[in-house]
């Protein structure tokens, strides 16, 4: 049996004792509104911090967060939301980009992407690359000078984060500092290893995997190796920012993390590679529900500063 903390199996207990349609039983409708119910049971209070809601240009809806102690030029850390592409948004995540911001004394944008089935791919990673180049280019809205980004975010919004800086290493006004993959998605192909041992059980399925999948690629000719679906397959991954990379014991997308950190290192990228041991997928937005993720959270935070102190 693998290792399961103390909170982990308090929390998957409860979710047990309190059964359900799995997810891919539910429309997206339906699934948007579960994960906001389980955030606002499980995740922790957002705290204070300045919030401002932004329309980037092409109508993409996003959230600025502004901690009180960060200087007027500064660089701006992207943030996209997990949820499989299909369900979770700004309100889902918004105590999880508060803490970020606070702990890291930056500016954070959080980004509203397009989701599907409304907007398939590649909808919304041509809304996080147009959000991360606008930002790049030091707008008015974000209240100073902008001196790097730093493209981030958890399972799908770990996938987004990717693409973003494949696509626009090298390619913007200020440079990508680093990039931060929370238990991302890089493999749409995977089946096997912790996808097939911690397939069911452990909050996020094998099955709800496939259905997010479904959705996501749904009228698309690309192919499920394509790198911007699946960053594994880049043909290079040479020249990328330092990468902080965090995966998760329990989780089902844990092979896919230690893959991507892999291939990043047999490029010449500096890596800092954390795991979680016995914890789950979506344990940042379960803070509440499960308490060591927030040391987990703090552990991140300071590999971060430390990668980013490197560069």
């Amino acid at each position: 049996m693998p290792y399961v903390r103390p909170d982990v199996q308090n929390l998957l207990g409860m979710m047990a004792a309190q059964p359900g349609p799995p997810l891919s039983a539910l429309s997206p409708q339906e699934g948007r509104a579960m994960m906001s119910g389980m955030t606002q049971m499980l995740e922790r209070p957002r705290g204070e911090i300045a919030t401002t809601d932004l329309t980037i240009p092409g109508n993409i809806k996003a959230r600025l967060y502004t901690p009180a102690n960060v200087d007027a030029a500064g660089p701006v850390l992207m943030y996209f939301h997990g949820g499989g592409w299909v369900i979770g948004d700004l309100d889902t995540h918004d105590p999880l980009c508060a803490e970020i911001a606070r702990l890291l004394a930056m500016r954070l944008v959080s980004v509203d992407y397009r989701m599907a089935p409304e907007a398939a791919f590649p909808a919304a990673i041509d809304d996080c690359v147009a959000a991360t180049r606008w930002a790049a280019g030091s707008p008015a809205d974000l209240g100073g000078a902008v001196t790097g980004v730093i493209p981030a975010g958890d399972s799908a919004g770990g996938n987004l984060a990717a693409a973003v800086t494949n696509a626009l290493h090298g390619q913007l006004p200020v440079p990508i500092l680093a990039q931060w993959l929370i238990y991302p998605v890089t493999d749409m192909t995977a089946t096997a290893g912790s996808m097939a041992e911690f397939a069911d059980g452990y909050v996020l399925t094998a099955d709800a995997m496939a259905w997010f999948i479904g959705l996501y690629m749904a009228g698309s000719e690309a192919d499920l190796r394509e790198p911007h679906a699946s960053p594994l397959f880049a043909q290079t991954l040479a020249g990328l920012p330092p990468t902080l990379i965090n995966t998760c014991g329990l989780d089902p997308l844990r092979d896919q993390g230690r893959a991507y950190a892999a291939r990043l290192i047999e490029y010449g990228v500096r890596v800092s590679y954390h795991e979680a041991a016995g914890q789950i997928h979506g344990c940042f937005t379960m803070r509440q529900g499960i308490p060591s993720a927030h040391d987990d959270l703090l552990g991140c935070i300071a590999d971060l500063k430390l990668l980013l102190g490197r560069a």
